[in-house]
């Protein structure tokens, strides 16, 4: 799980970018503004874990990734918050960079997916 003031952080900007307004998400939501305001002012350290894991699933935050267990080392990260705060022609850039070195690797055989050892695990 991650930290909650990187979390916080995280909702806001989600909040602002989806949203445009607190009240507008907390209408949404159908949760007091005053609660989601006092989570995003103060952190949502101090918020009802369901009101959190509410506020996550309606802005697309995964808080864990049972699904594909990736190693989030330091450089992971940074990648994945520089991908998250570039605008959406500049994601749609590098969606299509890394497909293509994603596709040239895996022709020659250099790289075998996380996805494709999940499957053997399976079997």
């Amino acid at each position: 799980m991650m930290n909650s003031e990187y979390l916080t952080n995280l909702i806001v900007d989600e909040v602002k970018k989806q949203y445009r307004s607190v009240r507008r998400f907390a209408m949404h939501l159908e949760i007091p503004q005053t609660t989601v305001a006092s989570a995003l002012k103060n952190g949502v350290g101090g918020t009802a874990y369901t009101t959190v894991v509410r506020m996550c699933e309606e802005l697309n935050i995964k808080l864990v990734n049972y699904d594909t267990p990736i190693p989030m080392d330091e450089k992971t990260v940074s990648m994945i918050e520089k991908y998250h705060s570039l605008d959406e022609k500049g994601r749609h850039c590098i969606d299509v960079l890394v497909k293509m070195e994603y596709d040239r690797c895996r022709e020659e055989g250099s790289i075998q997916s996380i996805c494709d050892k999940k499957d053997e695990f399976d079997k």
